[in-house]
């Protein structure tokens, strides 16, 4: 699953800052062009729908179909490189809660001049892969550390 959904060998952050420099410049274009609220809205939705076909690539490269627990297997992609730093809260079957206690993306994302649109290109994703996956797979998160948080809070719910 690891090679299809990264044919480059790239880490996710990696990936994600690549993709960010191209979306940057998309931004300032809408910007100029046609407004901060219609650029906003446009990369929002843009990153929205990748995400979604992001996620659908991801449940059929599952051997056994998707599942909360498949979808934990694959969390090394999100933190490798030291990427994301989390806390663990819980983890079975049906839930799946843990804290992000630091954030490279977000880090990138500032660091690239992005930080007024990092949670679109990031945190905006994270719901949206949802629904790719698996509709039966919930996301509730309250803040999040690119927004100014002191952490994200990721409580995954898987419904029967």
């Amino acid at each position: 699953m690891t090679q299809s959904a990264h044919p480059e060998g790239l880490s996710m952050l990696e990936k994600r800052k690549i993709e960010a420099e191209i979306l940057k410049e998309v931004y300032e274009t809408l910007k100029a062009s046609h407004g901060e609220d219609i650029a906003r809205k446009t990369i929002a939705e843009s990153v929205r729908r990748s995400a979604i076909a992001q996620a659908r690539a991801f449940a059929a490269a599952t051997p056994n179909g998707p599942s909360l627990r498949a979808f934990q297997d694959v969390m090394p992609l999100w933190t490798k490189g030291n990427a994301l730093e989390i806390e663990v809260k819980e983890q079975t079957d049906h839930s799946f809660a843990f804290n992000v206690v630091r954030c490279r993306y977000a880090e990138t994302y500032k660091a690239m001049g992005l930080g007024e649109i990092g949670h679109l290109l990031s945190c905006n994703r994270d719901g949206a892969f949802c629904e790719g996956y698996d509709p039966r797979l919930k996301l509730q998160r309250t803040q999040t550390i690119i927004q100014g948080a002191s952490h994200c809070d990721f409580r995954y719910t898987y419904e029967k």
